[in-house]
């Protein structure tokens, strides 16, 4: 029985070669944007909350991003299964165009409505805040992160094919060079060290614009300068042609998931601004914990890449029951990583809240939340995995429900409802928000046990079939 859920030596090493970048990729981006979110937060509250809602707000532009580069993504990773240097290529310009495409919308949106969207976060709650600074220093914020865009949409578009052909150490090294320049600048241009101007809100923008452009340029120019190991760079651009066949093969399947992450953050965004109509030390503590709960969700995160990747190349090789059973082995170990992660951070949910410069009220709110989501952690893994394995075969319409669908009509108005028509205290009404989600782990047990989800969608002779699924 054990077996079916546990590996042997080499398959752990497999894993392992791809998980590891990736988690200490994220690793160190969300460990350094833990240290970044403390040193606004010792500007103060105000501060602090005005950086966490335009980031709540730019959240929803990148999952978007995130969403057409790894829909379009799922044919990357069956083609390098396939070994099909052209099919990788055409699927990188479409991600491309597709993404130049969602950050010239995103511009235009964040342009002349920003203030809107931050206004709508800003409420005042038990603890009296300074509402018009908040949202002056998140003006100043956005307006900066705009320039930041356009090189974080083409580092997402390499880095991503490079994880997707099991190359992730690429993006993984130029993403720590980029945290670590950020975090440096930071350190200069928030409290003006090192004959810097002392910029606070502003300096921390600048900071992150800056290491954008250090990840974009290092990735492109290193997949660029290795095109003889890299096939598929060759002639990118040379002869940029996407095939008409090719678009309408691939976009069913990636515009669904396009729909599915833009829909998950917008409701992720709504639920924040629920938890924000109970105040603006609320917005504080909900940043003071997802803080550290990002930097304890890499695991989650990285196993559902990988499972993503390598189920996806066995299926792309027609693999299918080999597959199936790598799937389950991940997923357990995924499963048994965030029980075990879920458990340190109860220890040191009291600790976390206490390194900030905040009032006592929302560092004691922060940590019930903390322990709220420590508990909800495990039960992530297993969600986040069967998502991205559903995902490899290329069933985006089934993520789709199982993902944002629910969200949206399930745990949004449950939360608002709560949020706005009842006095439950928010502690309770955080852990009640996190809990309605953990019934999808009913659903995706069965969506993963019923095994429809496993399916080549590069062969040739899936074609006609494909096109009507």
């Amino acid at each position: 029985m054990l077996k079916k859920f546990i590996g042997d030596k080499a398959f752990y090493k497999k894993v392992m070669m791809l998980v590891f970048p990736i988690m200490l990729q994220n690793g160190i981006t969300n460990l350094v944007n833990m240290v970044d979110n403390i040193m606004v937060g010792t500007v103060g509250t105000e501060q602090m909350s005005a950086v966490a809602i335009v980031n709540q707000i730019l959240f929803v532009f990148n999952l978007a991003i995130f969403g057409i580069i790894s829909g379009v993504g799922i044919f990357t990773a069956q083609y390098y299964g396939k070994s099909d240097n052209n099919g990788i290529r055409e699927t990188i310009r479409l991600k491309l165009v597709s993404a130049v495409i969602i950050l010239f919308a995103a511009i235009l949106i964040f342009s002349f409505a920003g203030e809107t969207l931050i206004n709508s976060y800003l409420h005042e709650g038990s603890e009296k805040m300074n509402l018009e600074l908040a949202l002056s220093e998140g003006k100043n914020y956005l307006s900066i992160m705009l320039f930041g865009l356009i090189p974080f949409v083409i580092a997402q578009v390499y880095g991503g094919t490079l994880r997707e052909v099991e190359r992730p150490v690429i993006p993984m090294v130029s993403g720590i060079i980029a945290v670590l320049v950020n975090l440096a600048f930071n350190y200069f241009l928030i409290f003006g060290n090192f004959g810097f101007p002392k910029l606070g809100v502003s300096g921390a923008a600048i900071a992150t614009v800056l290491s954008r452009f250090v990840e974009c340029i290092i990735t492109v120019a290193v997949c660029h300068a290795k095109r003889s190991e890299f096939a598929f760079i060759k002639s990118l651009y040379r002869n940029f042609i996407i095939k008409f066949e090719t678009v309408k093969r691939i976009m069913p399947k990636a515009i669904p998931l396009l729909l599915n992450e833009f829909c998950w953050s917008l409701g992720i965004a709504l639920l924040n601004n629920a938890y924000a109509v109970r105040g603006l030390d609320v917005v504080a503590a909900a940043n003071i914990t997802s803080t550290i709960s990002n930097v304890f969700m890499v695991s989650v995160i990285a196993f559902g890449s990988a499972i993503s990747i390598i189920v996806g190349g066995l299926l792309g090789a027609g693999k299918i029951e080999e597959a199936k059973e790598t799937n389950i082995k991940m997923t357990f170990l995924s499963f048994a990583i965030a029980v075990f992660m879920g458990s340190i951070l109860i220890f040191i949910a009291p600790l976390f809240p206490e390194i900030y410069n905040t009032e006592a009220a929302v560092k004691h709110m922060a940590t019930s939340f903390i322990i709220c989501y420590a508990v909800y952690l495990p039960f992530n893994a297993l969600m986040n995995a069967f998502y991205f394995a559903i995902r490899s075969g290329g069933k985006t319409v089934i993520t789709f429900i199982f993902d944002s669908v629910y969200m949206l009509c399930i745990s949004v108005p449950f939360t608002f409802i709560l949020a706005n028509f009842t006095n439950l205290h928010i502690v309770p009404l955080y852990a009640l928000s996190l809990g309605i989600e953990i019934f999808k782990v009913i659903i995706g047990f069965y969506l993963i046990a019923k095994g429809a989800w496993a399916q080549n969608i590069v062969d040739e002779n899936n074609l006609q079939k494909l096109s009507a699924d």
